[in-house]
């Protein structure tokens, strides 16, 4: 009689053991097969997806000059001082795309007050308009620091100082601009828009290209 209970002990104890060895191999095999597809196929999937669809955006919305060398991404604003080119929004960042992000500042912090005013005060010397002429968007920054666009009011404010640095007629600058106004998404979602990037390389491509040499008036002013 005991060594059949014996016996029968010992089925249960291997059957027990054959049982957690079986759901150790099932919980291994399923952390491995979703690791592979999560990560590793999903994103495969994605990827490929994306460049054959969507091939400019998934690198990065480049842009690039004849030679096709690489200028930048139409996606992010670039430092322009040079009074021959548009200059974008200001940026709390430097135009850092490492380091995205805002000043933190609220509309009556005294630093942010101040960097208006001396923004306000570049933009009125260099493309001689008075203080109620300038557009919000040139004197704030972004909450992102990289905003790539302006309003189209902003950039017609810069063009007779662009015209007259590069020697052209101020008509021929107006017609870039209003060709590079991006109307609103759908028609109804944001306003009218001017990427700066893409127009200043307009403005090469028609006019000539400039070497870019900082323009020191702005050099103080983020």
């Amino acid at each position: 009689m005991f060594s059949q209970q014996s016996t029968v002990d010992s089925r249960q104890q291997w059957t027990v053991g054959c049982g957690l060895w079986t759901e150790i191999r099932r919980g291994v095999l399923f952390t491995l097969t979703t690791m592979l597809l999560l990560g590793g196929g999903y994103h495969g999937l994605l990827w490929g997806i994306g460049h054959m669809a969507l091939s400019d955006q998934a690198e990065g919305s480049l842009e690039r000059r004849a030679d096709g060398s690489i200028i930048g991404s139409r996606l992010i604003a670039q430092k322009f001082q040079r009074a021959e080119y548009f200059h974008p929004r200001p940026s709390a960042v430097d135009y850092n795309a490492a380091s995205t992000g805002g000043s933190n500042y609220g509309p009556s912090n005294p630093e942010h007050l101040k960097a208006v005013r001396e923004r306000i005060a570049v933009i009125v010397a260099e493309d001689g308009v008075t203080p109620g002429q300038i557009p919000s968007e040139m004197v704030t920054a972004s909450g992102g620091g990289l905003d790539p666009h302006v309003p189209p009011v902003a950039a017609d404010l810069q063009a007779p100082r662009v015209a007259r640095s590069r020697r052209v007629e101020v008509g021929a600058v107006r017609e870039l601009i209003a060709a590079h106004v991006e109307p609103p998404l759908l028609g109804i979602f944001g306003r009218p828009r001017v990427n700066v990037l893409e127009l200043n390389l307009a403005l090469d491509a028609r006019f000539g290209q400039f070497a870019p040499v900082l323009n020191t008036a702005r050099e103080e002013v983020r």
